[in-house]
């Protein structure tokens, strides 16, 4: 495609090899075309048709799906355009569930947002369409078809960039909509929960699943001692609800919230990853000695173990056994306050905020028990905590600053990175590497294990072996990992994956971000670790003390679990 000039409403753009669609060229224009089904990180579908322009000649067609030709003029608001663009939102609200007031995406719909910017208030065409059953069964999300517009983008997040195609479109004509393979319930499919259709749903028909009155109930309780953990990735994403930067740290004024809320306790999950550093990173290094069962496969991504278990069975041997971060301190956390709860005659309830909706599928899990009970009762994503302090009529930019408490709220830079792609394995390499200064740090930051390549690949020095580790985020990109290290085509010591793009910063509880938002949240978690105290994991004061005072004894009885194949 040529360098060229168009323009759109008479105002001369100039485009070049980035801009792939006119929409793109619309865009720079300063024009916002109106869309349901175009997102830059998927493959262009043209399914909704409101991005149409109108040529010299009268001709429209779809910018998206458009490419942009030197000396191409269009118009993108013509009273042809204005009347077809308010036929087609008449046409889709009339097969759609208007219950908005009680939808979890009201006010944040795009479906929504362009029936009030096109001024549709009256619906000319009566309600045709097949009703469906709300499916609930998913431990992470809620479907609700009825409030589907068929724009497609969950048909292919699912296929293109986690590579599972758990959803499909089904049916003709009339009867197109999107259901299962098989149309099984969710919970009876191969869904590893990794949330990302819900992501992308421009509507309210696949939704975070909503556990928020359960966290209200536990803060009234005065029989439980509501215990909080908070992971890294949350606090460079909650604060874009309330008008911060992208990536701006707000952990302190997170913590104040909460506390006026009614948490007893608020801790941080980068404290539980310290403890899954010091395990995963001990555990790797017995494997480099030994040479079995490399590579070591990380397992901090409940959907990625989710996915083993699952589709690539083969692979079981080469997890780590070391648990995530959230089960880590959870475990942690619920041995250690036994004796407390005794003596206070109280229930400590542990709820963990998390970006990520598959950690809802993991605390859920019979495995992440002791006597019981689980080491989390309750998971809450970032845009759930974001209701909460909404539904308080908390001032949150007023709030000011309260740290997390001790001892369970300190934690390294090589633990804050966890949120984002390569943060895991920078943070082991950071533990297994001899050379503990600052210029090995250096090396590190520039060695490949940072970046937004789908699957890369990095060398490290460790000892007198080059540790040869690969990285993949979104899942889709870590089948085709695995598919080469199975025929032999790269032989690697470490593997990190992500299922989520960008890591746990886009994770499917977060606001929605395109790629460059995740890049700024992951931004702001280096900036943490650039100002961090200490960085690395075995620099933790805390930990030190419990590992002397019994800890290591105990460590493979609280901090591991062998995983095992698992059938949806």
């Amino acid at each position: 495609m040529a360098e060229g000039v168009m323009y759109v409403d008479n105002i001369r753009v100039e485009f070049d090899d980035t801009h792939k669609s006119v929409l793109e060229v619309c865009q720079k224009a300063g024009v916002e075309m109106p869309n349901f089904c175009f997102h830059s990180d998927l493959s262009v579908y043209g399914a909704c048709r409101m991005c149409m322009v109108e040529e010299e000649d009268g001709k429209i067609e779809a910018a998206c799906q458009m490419a942009p030709r030197d000396g191409l003029k269009i118009r993108t608001n013509t009273s042809r355009l204005l009347r077809y663009r308010r036929t087609i939102l008449e046409l889709i609200l009339s097969a759609h569930c208007r219950d908005c007031t009680a939808c979890p995406k009201n006010r944040d719909c795009r479906l929504q947002e362009m029936a009030m910017r096109f001024g549709i208030h009256d619906i000319r065409f009566g309600d045709t369409r097949a009703h469906y059953e709300e499916d609930r069964s998913s431990p992470a999300i809620t479907v609700d078809m009825n409030k589907c517009i068929l724009c497609g983008d969950c048909v292919r997040v699912c296929e293109e960039v986690q590579g599972m195609s758990i959803l499909r479109f089904a049916g003709r004509g009339p009867d197109l909509h999107i259901a299962t393979v098989n149309d099984e319930k969710l919970k009876n499919t191969h869904c590893v929960s990794c949330g990302q259709c819900s992501a992308v749903c421009t509507t309210g028909a696949i939704t975070v699943k909503n556990e928020i009155g359960l966290a209200w109930k536990a803060l009234h309780d005065p029989t439980k001692r509501v215990v909080i953990q908070i992971a890294p990735a949350v606090r460079v994403a909650v604060g874009e609800a309330y008008g911060y930067d992208r990536g701006e740290n707000v952990l302190d004024q997170l913590v104040t919230a909460l506390k006026i809320m009614g948490a007893d306790e608020v801790y941080d999950t980068i404290f539980g990853a310290d403890l899954t550093v010091r395990e995963e990173g001990a555990e790797f290094l017995r494997r480099l000695e030994s040479g079995e069962n490399l590579p070591l496969m990380t397992s901090c991504c409940p959907a990625w173990v989710r996915y083993v278990e699952q589709e690539r069975p083969q692979f079981l041997k080469n997890l780590s056994s070391a648990l995530s971060p959230m089960q880590m301190f959870a475990t942690v956390l619920k041995d250690s306050y036994q004796e407390k709860d005794k003596a206070d005659g109280r229930t400590t309830y542990h709820i963990a905020i998390m970006p990520c909706t598959a950690k809802k599928m993991e605390a859920a899990r019979p495995e992440f028990r002791r006597f019981g009970v689980p080491n989390v009762d309750l998971v809450l994503t970032t845009q759930e905590i974001i209701k909460m302090i909404k539904e308080s009529g908390i001032h949150f930019r007023q709030l000011e600053k309260e740290s997390p408490d001790l001892p369970y709220g300190m934690g390294s830079g090589a633990a804050e990175i966890f949120g984002t792609t390569g943060g895991v394995a920078e943070a082991v390499v950071r533990y297994c590497l001899p050379d503990k200064s600052k210029n090995a740090l250096r090396m590190i930051r520039h060695s490949g294990l940072r970046g937004v390549e789908g699957v890369r690949f990095a060398s490290v020095r460790i000892g007198e072996r080059d540790v040869r580790i690969a990285i993949a985020h979104g899942l889709a990109n870590a089948s085709k990992l695995l598919d080469k290290i199975e025929a032999g085509e790269v032989e690697v010591d470490l593997v990190e994956v992500m299922s989520c793009v960008g890591g746990c910063v886009g994770g499917a509880g977060q606001p929605y971000a395109l790629m460059q938002g995740k890049l700024a949240r992951a931004e702001g978690l280096y900036e943490i670790d650039r100002s961090a105290m200490f960085k690395r994991a075995e620099r933790n004061p805390v930990l030190n003390t419990m590992y002397a005072s019994g800890l290591t004894e105990r460590a493979h009885e609280l901090l591991h679990h062998a995983y095992t194949e698992k059938k949806p």
